[in-house]
């Protein structure tokens, strides 16, 4: 199952660019073990967007509670299922 997140900034930018690194390192953890398929900010820079790959939305819920902008009250997060129809195959296999 493929699932969204969707990152909203909670505080100034700048209290965000603190915990940046943290936030981008424990990413990088998730998109090792292959369960985070994809990342970035929007632009302009308000927030930002996760694709995971899980077995259920819950499983997401868990991984997102150890992020650094949650655990510092820095940035909330909308997650959400997703079932693309145009585009499916593309996310097989990886």
């Amino acid at each position: 199952m493929l699932v969204l997140a969707i990152l909203r900034y909670e505080k100034p930018l700048e209290e965000v660019e603190k915990h940046t690194a943290a936030h981008r390192a424990y990413l990088k953890t998730l998109f090792d073990k292959g369960v985070l398929l994809a990342s970035g900010p929007f632009q302009p820079r308000n927030g930002g967007l996760l694709l995971f790959r899980a077995e259920t939305r819950d499983e997401v819920d868990l991984l997102l509670c150890d992020d650094p902008f949650l655990e510092n009250g820095i940035a909330r997060y909308e997650v959400t299922v997703w079932a693309p129809t145009l585009g499916a195959g593309r996310f097989d296999g990886q």
